[in-house]
């Protein structure tokens, strides 16, 4: 079937008066052509949910609607529904459009199990979430992640161990998915341009590990990066059972946290846990 004929993006933000709020941690996309990449990531989505999170004026939104997609979108800032209910109106039973804090919904719920998450993140609450979807229960209601971040998030969620960028994020993605940096996207592509660099960030999960608990692997990891410059002996000092774990796991407790691998954390992990 033909898409149907929609206006430009930026005639839709001047009719309806949208302003990207600051508050918010909002910047609008507006290169279709880059938005119909960002939809592609994920592979076909034709018939296909997906979970959307703050979508503005719409613009990620109708990119995913013509890629065939049955799309829930989650938006706090009533402003935008105007410009989503027409959306709504051109791709009929596409999308539903929940007013709301994506915080405190239910994502499984919305979307139901097997739903892709395809979201221009705002950048006040991107790592937040990105926990939370990482925390489900395994394998998890989603199908894949692909998410827009600042460059510097981006590249802290695909580290490896023993660089600049390694740290509790990446242990936390890593444990039980693959992320992979999809595609780059300069400052300039937004309005209006955010100070820095952004980066679409592809996550598939992948089994999770037996006997670990996520809560542990997430008190490990705080402690850990909390002091990276010191030995694990100083810093998971005040972890109940973290020096312990760290010997049964064979660990050197002289050594760093940002020289431990995501098997090494998650065999310490699997101690704590247990």
């Amino acid at each position: 079937m033909p898409h149907p004929a929609l206006p430009p993006l930026r005639d839709v933000i001047a009719a309806h008066g949208l302003q990207a709020s600051k508050a918010l941690g909002q910047n609008f996309l507006l290169d279709e052509q880059l938005l119909d990449r960002i939809a592609a990531i994920p592979g076909s989505l034709d018939g296909a949910r997906v979970y959307e999170v703050g979508p503005g004026p719409g613009g990620l939104t109708r990119a995913l609607l013509r890629a065939g997609a049955r799309v829930v979108a989650v938006e706090r800032d009533r402003r935008c529904l105007p410009a989503l209910a027409e959306l709504d109106a051109a791709f009929p039973n596409q999308l539903t459009v929940v007013e709301g804090d994506a915080m405190g919904i239910d994502a499984q719920a919305l979307a139901g199990d097997g739903a892709h998450v395809v979201a221009n993140l705002p950048y006040n609450v991107g790592t937040a979430l990105l926990v939370g979807w990482l925390s489900a229960s395994w394998k998890p209601w989603w199908a894949s992640l692909t998410l827009m971040f600042q460059q510097e998030v981006a590249e802290r969620i695909v580290a490896p161990p023993d660089s600049d960028h390694y740290g509790r994020l990446a242990v936390l993605s890593q444990w039980r998915s693959t992320p992979r940096i999809a595609m780059k996207v300069h400052r300039s592509a937004f309005t209006p341009p955010p100070k820095v660099m952004s980066a679409v960030v592809h996550l598939t999960p992948d089994d999770a590990p037996e006997g670990v608990a996520f809560r542990q692997l997430e008190k490990l990891t705080a402690a850990a990066f909390g002091q990276r410059r010191k030995m694990l002996r100083q810093s998971l000092k005040g972890l109940p059972g973290g020096l312990a774990a760290l010997e049964a796991a064979g660990i050197d407790s002289q050594r760093r946290a940002e020289t431990l691998s995501v098997a090494e954390f998650v065999a310490v992990a699997r101690v704590l846990s247990g």
